[in-house]
């Protein structure tokens, strides 16, 4: 049995990523979500690409569109880490492991995190391949990252100021509320119905679990959704993660663009 504690198992794994990437220091990061990936290459030049696998607490990618690897990039000034795949709370392995990376993106230096996903759309107007920013959220996991009588306030969670930095970018953005459901499943029309009376617009299976981890953490937190196919009940169709991956393949550009320039404002 050991005692070491998740903020010590992201000590030590922060210090492997700056050994393995020569990087002693990271000052942004961002977790790429399912679609996310081809936009990637647009961050800057990569000083390091290594295996989830070769770093303390993290395990393999288990979901398509996620690549397993953790990149070091050098964007202007600033160095970024960009977590190439997640774990999804779906995935049995607890909160903790879910939430690793945002604590090891602490422990490594970084300031702020983005958090993207690919999710489904409630909103009238939106259409697959269209980026919303997120300006709250609803967790319906049950669950919390925090441990014990840590009272955390998740108050303008998600940062008024990289919002406003974002539309300065690219001012048709929209905002929504993002609900998280366990899944793996998608969710029901009756479901998405419920989520969008408790005043949702976006519906999806990962981010607020990582979101509160990484207030607990001290960072400044943008959240960026990808609306990569109408909620299920909306359109009349099937879902499909493939679906899902191929509206993230034709934004790509787009959600490079707008990545690239955003971080260099933080």
């Amino acid at each position: 049995m050991s005692d070491q504690t998740p903020y010590d198992l992201a000590r030590a794994a922060a210090a492997k990523l700056a050994e393995l990437t020569g990087v002693e220091r990271h000052d942004i990061a961002l977790v790429l979500g399912s679609g996310w990936l081809p936009a990637v290459d647009a961050l800057g030049e990569a000083t390091a690409e290594i295996d989830t696998t070769d770093v303390p607490g993290f395990s393999a990618a288990a979901v398509a569109g996620h690549s397993g690897k953790i990149r070091s990039i050098r964007n202007g000034d600033k160095n970024l880490l960009v977590f190439l795949s997640r774990t999804h709370f779906y995935e049995g392995k607890g909160v903790a492991a879910v939430v690793h990376p945002i604590r090891t993106a602490a422990a490594a230096g970084c300031s702020s995190i983005v958090l993207t996903n690919g999710c489904g759309g409630l909103k009238e107007g939106w259409q697959p391949g269209q980026p919303v920013l997120i300006s709250d959220h609803i967790n319906l996991t049950g669950h919390s990252p925090l441990v014990g009588a840590n009272f955390v306030d998740l108050t303008d969670l998600y940062s008024p100021r990289l919002r406003a930095m974002c539309k300065e970018v690219d001012p048709s953005l929209d905002e929504g509320v993002y609900v998280q459901f366990t899944g793996p499943h998608y969710e029901t029309p009756a479901e998405v119905r419920m989520a969008g009376i408790m005043g949702g617009h976006l519906v999806g299976m990962s981010t607020t679990l990582e979101a509160i981890a990484a207030r607990e953490a001290g960072m400044e937190i943008l959240g960026i959704s990808l609306v990569t196919n109408l909620a299920a009940g909306l359109s009349g169709e099937p879902l499909d993660h493939a679906e899902v991956l191929e509206a993230g393949k034709a934004a790509a550009s787009r959600m490079g663009g707008l990545l690239s320039q955003v971080v260099a404002r933080i």
